[in-house]
C-alpha cells in the first residue's frame, strides 16, 4: 500500500511539474502551429492556454527570450504594488525633469517642469509603449530589484527586469531590458485578468490599461475589432513578441509568441517576425472560433 501511494504521488507530481499533460494538450492546434512556425529564420517560442477548457500548447514555452516592451507589464505590477502599499497614489501629480529623458516619445517631449498625473504616465507606458514613461515608472516602482522581488514572490521565477538593475548587467547584455518565457508572460496576463496581481482592484485597473493597445496592427489585427482583448507587444532588431488575452465568444484564450535571433532585422510590415505574429493570431482565432466568417477588411494593411 505504501508503494502504491508513493507511485500515485509521484505520478501526480510528474503531471504538475511537466506543466502539460497529454489530456490537456491541444494536439491539433500544436500541429497547426508547428506548421506555421516552419521555415522561420530565428528562434520562436509559443504558449497558448484556452482558459475555458484548460487545454494548452507549449512550443519552446519555457525558453528565455528578450521581453522588449512586454517588460512593461511587470513594471506596471511593481508600480501598482507600491501604490497598494501607500507609497504612491495613482492620481498624484508628477513633475517631469529633463534628466528623465530617454527618447522623443510623448513623455520625453515634455518641457522640463511639466506636470503630469501618474495615471497618465502609466497609460502611456502600456498604451503607446512610451519608453521614457516606462523608465520613469520603473524608477517609481523602486527599480528593477523591487519589481523582480515582486515577480519572484508571486511565482514568476524566469521573468526579470535587467536594465538599470544592479547585478543583472550580463543578462542585460544578452536579453536587453528584460527576459521572460512565453509561458510566464501569458500566465502573468492571466494572473492580472483573474484579479490576483497585487489586489483585485489593482488588477482591474492594470487590465483596463492593457486593453487600450495603440499598436494593434500585428496579432490584434487578426481578431475582430468588436472582440475585447488585452495586449502588450514588443520589438527590437532581432526579436518580436506579443502577449494577448482574447475574450472570444466561445471562451477566453491567452497566448504569447516570442522570437529571438531573427535573421530579418527590418522594420517593415513584411518583417518575418511581424508576419509570424499575424499568422499565429489568425490561426488561433480560426481555431477557437471555427464558425466565424470574419476576416480583416480589404486594404487593412495600409493602417500598419
Amino acid at each position: 500500500m505504501r508503494l502504491l501511494a508513493f507511485c500515485l504521488l509521484f505520478a501526480i507530481h510528474s503531471l504538475v511539474t511537466n506543466g502539460q499533460s497529454s489530456q490537456r494538450r491541444d494536439a491539433i492546434l500544436e500541429r497547426n502551429l508547428q506548421a506555421a512556425l516552419k521555415g522561420f529564420r530565428g528562434d520562436v517560442g509559443v504558449y497558448v492556454h484556452n482558459l475555458k477548457t484548460g487545454k494548452t500548447v507549449a512550443i519552446n514555452a519555457d525558453t528565455l527570450f528578450p521581453t522588449a516592451s512586454t517588460i512593461k507589464i511587470p513594471i506596471q505590477c511593481g508600480l501598482f504594488d507600491k501604490i497598494h502599499k501607500g507609497d504612491l497614489t495613482y492620481g498624484q501629480t508628477l513633475t517631469y525633469k529633463d534628466s528623465l529623458h530617454y527618447d522623443d516619445g510623448i513623455v520625453g517631449s515634455l518641457k522640463d517642469g511639466a506636470k503630469i498625473p501618474l495615471g497618465e504616465v502609466v497609460m502611456l507606458m502600456e498604451t503607446v509603449s512610451d519608453n521614457t514613461a516606462s523608465l520613469w515608472c520603473q524608477a517609481l516602482a523602486g527599480g528593477g530589484t523591487a519589481i523582480n522581488t515582486w515577480l519572484e514572490n508571486n511565482g514568476f521565477h524566469q521573468t526579470r527586469v535587467n536594465s538599470r538593475t544592479p547585478g543583472r548587467e550580463a543578462d542585460r547584455t544578452r536579453y536587453g531590458w528584460g527576459q521572460t518565457t512565453p509561458r510566464e508572460m501569458a500566465d502573468l496576463m492571466t494572473y492580472i485578468r483573474q484579479g490576483r496581481a497585487v489586489s483585485p482592484d489593482a488588477s482591474e485597473e492594470m487590465y483596463r490599461n492593457l486593453g487600450r493597445q495603440y499598436w494593434d496592427n500585428d496579432g490584434l489585427s487578426q481578431v475582430p475589432p468588436d472582440v475585447k482583448t488585452a495586449c502588450k507587444n514588443g520589438a527590437v532588431n532581432q526579436s518580436r513578441s506579443e502577449v494577448v488575452l482574447v475574450h472570444a465568444p466561445h471562451g477566453d484564450y491567452v497566448y504569447c509568441v516570442m522570437t529571438k535571433n531573427q535573421q530579418d532585422e527590418s522594420w517593415e510590415r513584411t518583417n518575418e517576425g511581424f508576419v509570424l505574429l499575424r499568422n499565429v493570431g489568425a490561426l488561433l482565432w480560426q481555431h477557437f472560433e471555427p464558425k466565424s466568417t470574419w476576416k480583416p477588411s480589404v486594404g487593412y494593411e495600409k493602417w500598419w
